[in-house]
Protein backbone atom coordinates (compact mmCIF):
# COMPACT_ATOMS: atom_id res chain seq x y z
CA UNK A 1 0.00 0.00 0.00
CA UNK A 2 1.26 3.36 -0.74
CA UNK A 3 3.06 5.18 1.73
CA UNK A 4 2.75 2.14 4.47
CA UNK A 5 5.49 2.29 6.81
CA UNK A 6 6.02 5.82 6.39
CA UNK A 7 5.47 6.56 9.88
CA UNK A 8 7.39 3.63 11.53
CA UNK A 9 10.65 4.94 9.81
CA UNK A 10 9.49 8.54 11.27
CA UNK A 11 9.83 6.61 14.65
CA UNK A 12 12.38 4.93 14.02
CA UNK A 13 14.52 8.05 13.08
CA UNK A 14 13.40 9.77 16.13
CA UNK A 15 14.56 7.01 18.31
CA UNK A 16 18.01 6.61 17.00
CA UNK A 17 18.91 10.35 17.10
CA UNK A 18 17.83 10.00 20.46
CA UNK A 19 20.24 6.79 21.26
CA UNK A 20 23.18 8.80 19.16
CA UNK A 21 23.09 11.56 21.73
CA UNK A 22 22.80 9.29 24.81
CA UNK A 23 25.90 7.22 23.54
CA UNK A 24 27.93 10.40 22.59
CA UNK A 25 27.19 11.55 26.58
CA UNK A 26 28.59 8.18 27.43
CA UNK A 27 31.72 7.92 25.13
CA UNK A 28 32.57 11.69 26.09
CA UNK A 29 32.54 10.18 30.02
CA UNK A 30 34.62 7.43 29.58
CA UNK A 31 36.88 9.67 27.99
CA UNK A 32 37.02 12.32 30.96
CA UNK A 33 37.40 9.09 32.90
CA UNK A 34 40.40 8.59 31.88
CA UNK A 35 41.85 12.23 32.36
CA UNK A 36 42.55 14.00 36.08
CA UNK A 37 40.39 13.89 39.38
CA UNK A 38 38.28 16.41 38.54
CA UNK A 39 37.51 15.28 34.66
CA UNK A 40 37.22 11.35 35.99
CA UNK A 41 34.39 12.88 38.33
CA UNK A 42 33.26 14.54 36.10
CA UNK A 43 33.18 11.31 33.27
CA UNK A 44 31.44 9.58 35.93
CA UNK A 45 29.10 11.38 36.86
CA UNK A 46 28.38 11.58 32.96
CA UNK A 47 28.29 8.26 32.52
CA UNK A 48 25.61 7.96 35.08
CA UNK A 49 23.38 10.40 33.81
CA UNK A 50 23.78 8.53 30.35
CA UNK A 51 22.47 5.25 31.98
CA UNK A 52 19.14 7.44 33.48
CA UNK A 53 19.02 8.62 29.84
CA UNK A 54 19.25 5.33 28.52
CA UNK A 55 16.21 4.17 30.72
CA UNK A 56 14.02 7.20 29.54
CA UNK A 57 15.33 6.05 26.22
CA UNK A 58 13.59 2.74 26.51
CA UNK A 59 10.53 4.53 27.57
CA UNK A 60 10.38 7.03 24.84
CA UNK A 61 11.64 4.24 22.18
CA UNK A 62 8.50 2.49 23.14
CA UNK A 63 5.50 5.44 23.10
CA UNK A 64 7.23 6.27 19.56
CA UNK A 65 6.89 2.82 18.06
CA UNK A 66 3.05 3.47 19.64
CA UNK A 67 2.09 6.59 19.16
CA UNK A 68 3.39 5.98 14.83
CA UNK A 69 1.24 3.28 14.89
CA UNK A 70 -0.49 3.20 11.50
CA UNK A 71 -3.26 0.49 10.76
CA UNK A 72 -4.77 -0.33 7.63
CA UNK A 73 -7.92 1.71 6.78
CA UNK A 74 -11.44 -0.23 5.97
CA UNK A 75 -12.19 2.81 3.60
CA UNK A 76 -16.04 2.56 2.66
CA UNK A 77 -16.34 2.71 -1.23
CA UNK A 78 -19.69 3.50 -1.89
CA UNK A 79 -19.97 6.76 -3.98
CA UNK A 80 -20.66 10.27 -2.95
CA UNK A 81 -18.98 9.70 0.32
CA UNK A 82 -16.53 11.76 2.12
CA UNK A 83 -14.37 9.82 4.49
CA UNK A 84 -12.24 11.39 7.57
CA UNK A 85 -8.59 12.57 6.81
CA UNK A 86 -7.64 12.55 10.65
CA UNK A 87 -7.69 10.45 13.50
CA UNK A 88 -9.62 12.39 16.10
CA UNK A 89 -12.54 14.01 18.17
CA UNK A 90 -14.85 16.39 16.43
CA UNK A 91 -15.32 19.39 18.34
CA UNK A 92 -16.47 22.12 15.57
CA UNK A 93 -18.92 22.05 12.64
CA UNK A 94 -19.76 25.07 10.78
CA UNK A 95 -19.98 26.74 7.47
CA UNK A 96 -17.51 29.24 6.48
CA UNK A 97 -15.89 30.78 3.39
CA UNK A 98 -12.01 29.76 3.21
CA UNK A 99 -10.45 31.81 1.12
CA UNK A 100 -7.48 29.63 0.20
CA UNK A 101 -9.33 26.42 -0.64
CA UNK A 102 -11.77 25.64 -1.85
CA UNK A 103 -12.07 29.41 -2.37
CA UNK A 104 -15.81 29.82 -1.15
CA UNK A 105 -18.38 28.90 1.34
CA UNK A 106 -17.90 25.50 2.78
CA UNK A 107 -18.67 22.87 5.23
CA UNK A 108 -15.83 22.53 8.14
CA UNK A 109 -15.22 19.69 10.33
CA UNK A 110 -12.24 20.10 12.53
CA UNK A 111 -11.14 17.31 14.74
CA UNK A 112 -8.50 17.11 17.35
CA UNK A 113 -5.97 15.07 17.68
CA UNK A 114 -4.58 14.09 21.32
CA UNK A 115 -1.20 11.97 21.73
CA UNK A 116 -2.50 8.69 21.59
CA UNK A 117 -4.46 9.09 18.79
CA UNK A 118 -2.82 7.87 15.33
CA UNK A 119 -1.12 10.73 13.43
CA UNK A 120 -1.13 8.98 10.05
CA UNK A 121 -3.94 11.24 7.79
CA UNK A 122 -6.11 9.59 4.81
CA UNK A 123 -7.80 11.19 1.39
CA UNK A 124 -10.68 12.10 1.78
CA UNK A 125 -12.43 11.13 -1.63
CA UNK A 126 -10.09 9.66 -4.59
CA UNK A 127 -8.65 12.69 -7.04
CA UNK A 128 -5.69 14.47 -7.66
CA UNK A 129 -3.78 16.52 -5.29
CA UNK A 130 -3.77 20.31 -6.84
CA UNK A 131 -2.04 22.47 -4.46
CA UNK A 132 0.12 21.77 -1.38
CA UNK A 133 0.23 25.39 0.68
CA UNK A 134 2.62 25.98 3.91
CA UNK A 135 1.39 28.97 6.06
CA UNK A 136 4.29 29.50 8.80
CA UNK A 137 2.66 30.32 12.37
CA UNK A 138 2.73 29.46 16.19
CA UNK A 139 2.80 26.28 17.55
CA UNK A 140 -0.54 27.09 20.57
CA UNK A 141 -2.24 24.74 22.11
CA UNK A 142 -4.19 23.08 19.03
CA UNK A 143 -6.97 22.17 21.39
CA UNK A 144 -8.78 25.38 19.91
CA UNK A 145 -10.52 24.76 16.65
CA UNK A 146 -9.70 28.49 15.84
CA UNK A 147 -5.99 27.37 15.99
CA UNK A 148 -5.93 27.59 12.44
CA UNK A 149 -5.74 31.06 11.95
CA UNK A 150 -2.57 31.52 14.08
CA UNK A 151 -0.70 28.04 13.73
CA UNK A 152 1.66 26.67 10.91
CA UNK A 153 -0.44 24.60 9.37
CA UNK A 154 -0.46 23.04 5.66
CA UNK A 155 -3.53 22.72 3.50
CA UNK A 156 -3.52 20.21 0.95
CA UNK A 157 -6.55 20.80 -1.99
CA UNK A 158 -8.14 17.50 -4.01
CA UNK A 159 -9.61 17.67 -6.97
CA UNK A 160 -12.88 15.21 -6.59
CA UNK A 161 -12.48 12.46 -9.47
CA UNK A 162 -15.53 10.69 -7.81
CA UNK A 163 -17.87 13.64 -8.48
CA UNK A 164 -15.40 15.51 -11.32
CA UNK A 165 -15.09 19.80 -10.34
CA UNK A 166 -15.57 19.83 -6.46
CA UNK A 167 -13.08 20.52 -4.84
CA UNK A 168 -11.76 18.93 -1.00
CA UNK A 169 -9.18 20.52 1.26
CA UNK A 170 -7.75 19.19 4.15
CA UNK A 171 -5.54 21.39 6.44
CA UNK A 172 -3.35 19.86 9.00
CA UNK A 173 -2.55 22.38 11.93
CA UNK A 174 0.61 21.84 14.19
CA UNK A 175 0.14 22.35 17.82
CA UNK A 176 2.17 23.06 20.98
CA UNK A 177 3.91 19.64 20.67
CA UNK A 178 3.31 19.04 17.36
CA UNK A 179 6.23 20.97 15.25
CA UNK A 180 6.51 19.14 12.17
CA UNK A 181 3.79 18.16 9.63
CA UNK A 182 5.20 15.78 6.87
CA UNK A 183 2.62 15.54 3.65
CA UNK A 184 3.84 12.47 1.46
CA UNK A 185 2.02 13.61 -1.74
CA UNK A 186 3.15 16.63 -3.56
CA UNK A 187 1.29 18.65 -5.98
CA UNK A 188 0.10 16.66 -9.01
CA UNK A 189 -0.28 13.30 -7.46
CA UNK A 190 -3.17 11.16 -7.98
CA UNK A 191 -4.60 10.03 -4.54
CA UNK A 192 -7.31 7.15 -3.89
CA UNK A 193 -9.95 7.33 -1.31
CA UNK A 194 -8.74 6.45 2.31
CA UNK A 195 -4.84 6.53 0.79
CA UNK A 196 -2.48 7.90 3.11
CA UNK A 197 -1.10 11.11 2.55
CA UNK A 198 0.32 12.98 5.62
CA UNK A 199 1.78 12.74 9.22
CA UNK A 200 1.75 15.13 11.56
CA UNK A 201 4.30 14.42 14.72
CA UNK A 202 2.38 14.29 18.36
CA UNK A 203 -0.77 16.56 19.00
CA UNK A 204 -1.89 18.59 16.75
CA UNK A 205 -5.47 19.52 14.59
CA UNK A 206 -7.09 18.26 11.42
CA UNK A 207 -9.70 20.34 9.45
CA UNK A 208 -11.88 19.28 6.38
CA UNK A 209 -13.73 21.01 4.02
CA UNK A 210 -16.51 20.30 1.99
CA UNK A 211 -18.50 21.61 -0.56
CA UNK A 212 -22.05 22.69 0.57
CA UNK A 213 -24.11 20.13 -1.41
CA UNK A 214 -23.20 17.47 0.73
CA UNK A 215 -25.00 17.11 4.22
CA UNK A 216 -22.82 15.88 6.89
CA UNK A 217 -22.81 12.83 8.97
CA UNK A 218 -21.32 13.30 12.02
CA UNK A 219 -21.52 15.32 14.81
CA UNK A 220 -19.57 17.21 17.80
CA UNK A 221 -18.03 15.06 20.39
CA UNK A 222 -17.73 11.87 17.81
CA UNK A 223 -14.50 10.02 17.92
CA UNK A 224 -14.23 9.53 14.02
CA UNK A 225 -11.36 7.20 12.46
CA UNK A 226 -9.47 8.44 9.58
CA UNK A 227 -9.85 6.65 6.22
CA UNK A 228 -12.84 5.18 7.61
CA UNK A 229 -15.64 7.62 9.37
CA UNK A 230 -18.18 8.63 7.08
CA UNK A 231 -18.10 12.39 6.89
CA UNK A 232 -20.62 13.64 4.65
CA UNK A 233 -22.85 12.56 1.41
CA UNK A 234 -24.08 13.92 -1.03
CA UNK A 235 -27.55 15.54 -0.54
Amino acid sequence: MIYKGEARRAALKLIFLALAAIGALAVLGFVFGWAGAVAKFLGVVLVWFALVLAVLWTLFALFALYFFRDPNAHTPDAPGLVICPGHGKIDAIDKIAESQFPGGPCHRISMFLSVIDIHVQNAPVSGRVISITHTAGKFINAMQADSAIHNENVLIGIDSTETPGEKIGVRLIAGLLARRIVPFVKAGDEVKRGQRISLIQFGSRCDLYIPLNYTVKVKVGDKAVGGETIMAAKS
